[in-house]
């Protein structure tokens, strides 16, 4: 697999990703599939930031994206990131979020970004795991804060220190 920035042209993969998810597991609490323009916008958003949207793909066919933004939209949050990581049902199990997710890392080291953080639906172990593995730390539960398939979801949250600053560099 090669991991690289996503083009315009890995958005019809990067939309079936996320349509998947969305119909068929917890990951995304969205229940309504979108369209390529949203996917195209919410890629322009992004790269227009300076953040990441990355792919793993096998030759035409995209495995994986992942990508991180924004935590909050207030400045006192501004050196917080929030990342998300899926992979296509065909290409799971292979060490693809992983491997996504040590890019994104990276990315947000070179960005001068202190702390990344991950909302995990508590029951997806799985990509709990995964977190703890690559060093983050459950810092919060948030039980029934959603809902998706007729139940409650609860809300894990994981963080990861990018860095050991005392503060930052632009303290007041």
């Amino acid at each position: 697999m090669n991991i690289t920035d996503a083009s315009e042209d890995d958005l019809p993969g990067i939309l079936a990703i996320y349509n998947d998810a969305v119909r068929n597991t917890a990951a995304i609490w969205n229940e309504t599939e979108v369209d390529l323009g949203n996917r195209h916008d919410w890629w322009q958003a992004r790269t227009a930031h300076g953040y990441p949207v990355l792919v793993a793909r096998d030759g035409d066919f995209v495995a994986g994206y992942a990508s991180f933004g924004d935590w909050r939209a207030f400045d006192g949050y501004r050196h917080t990131v929030e990342h998300s990581v899926y992979v296509h049902p065909d290409a799971r199990g292979r060490g693809l979020a992983g491997a996504l997710m040590a890019e994104l890392v990276e990315r947000a080291r070179a960005m001068g970004k202190h702390m990344m953080v991950a909302g995990i639906e508590s029951g997806n172990l799985p990509s709990i795991r995964l977190h703890e593995r690559m060093g983050f730390r459950i810092t919060g539960e948030m039980p029934q804060v959603g809902c998706k398939f007729g139940r409650w979801l609860d809300l894990t949250f994981m963080q990861l220190s990018l860095d050991d600053r005392a503060a930052p560099e632009d303290a007041q």
